[in-house]
């Protein structure tokens, strides 16, 4: 009988993947492009003068291109700004070599900025995408000219008994399947530091994007294939002006971290904007992207 009522529940909740063409339809603007590298598309958003300095944003887990839209606005009237789907996520999709690892990561987005013909780069990254940043910027020093990370993932957490950075649960696996909007503001509202400033569109966002060709899938891959490492060496080899951009009420990578960022990078600045949570770019957006345009002037 359990057994019976979790398939009804399932039927009921039944959230298949959403048509490409229709998420082009609706989230589609000007600037954006669809880029392919080694045969891996990438969806991109790239705006902002063509001469100006060129500053690449890379968003967190389960996020996609669109969580930079307020940063974007006030950063593409005097920098070129290129947003990118890192693959396993939006319309960019899985990653067809299946590889999530870090060198991976790092190895498409060099071939993403050739292709891009961009030698060199202003490189953020939030959460995830920080992540990523950050082991560009130590592998490919000479292609980043300054780096900003938003509550940046790296550091293990200190609870965790795993080598693996996610803790990839049995029941987490049925949201390929049913994935309701009321289940994915649980995940997605602890993130803000005040719930209410999820508005329903961007809520409606992350669950389109959640619900892109293959994205749920690939997600699980990247989550059973990411491992903890020790960050310290490859942070204490950047060279180049760093900014450290945190929300005080961080729940999920709480401030305290930024301690051990700036221990490892002495050179680096700190913003702090308070009553904001781990998506501070989304919460925060004007206090935010303000401490990154003094940074980069």
């Amino acid at each position: 009988m359990t057994a019976l009522l979790l398939a009804i529940s399932l039927w009921l909740a039944w959230t298949p993947d959403l048509p490409r063409a229709q998420l082009l339809q609706t989230y589609a603007r000007a600037g954006t492009a669809q880029v392919v590298v080694a045969d891996q598309p990438y969806f991109i958003q790239d705006t902002g003068p063509r001469d100006a300095p060129v500053m690449v944003l890379l968003h967190g887990f389960g996020a996609s291109l669109q969580t930079w839209d307020a940063w974007s606005a006030q950063l593409e009237t005097q920098w070129r700004v290129v947003r990118i789907d890192v693959p396993a996520f939006g319309l960019t999709g899985p990653a067809v070599s299946h590889d999530y690892s870090e060198a991976a990561d790092v190895a498409r987005l060099a071939q993403l900025l050739d292709q891009l013909g961009l030698k060199q780069v202003i490189l953020g990254g939030h959460s995830m995408g920080g992540r990523i940043a950050w082991n560009f910027a130590a592998t490919h020093p000479e292609r980043v000219s300054q780096l900003v990370l938003v509550a940046p993932d790296g550091f293990p957490d200190p609870r965790s008994t795993s080598e693996f950075t996610y803790q990839v649960s049995p029941w987490l696996g049925l949201m390929q399947y049913s994935l309701p909007q009321w289940a994915l503001k649980m995940a997605v509202a602890p993130a803000y530091a005040d719930a209410s400033k999820l508005s329903a569109d961007t809520l409606r966002r992350y669950q389109d994007m959640m619900r892109a060709p293959g994205v749920r899938a690939a997600l699980m891959e990247r989550m059973r294939q990411s491992r903890n490492s020790d960050p310290v060496p490859r942070l204490q080899s950047l060279k180049m002006p760093v900014l450290l951009v945190w929300g005080e009420k961080d729940a999920f990578i709480p401030m305290d971290n930024a301690q051990d960022y700036l221990k490892a990078i002495p050179h680096a600045t700190l913003a702090s904007i308070p009553l904001a949570g781990h998506v501070v770019h989304e919460e925060a957006p004007i206090p935010s992207v303000q401490a990154v345009r003094e940074f980069l002037k």
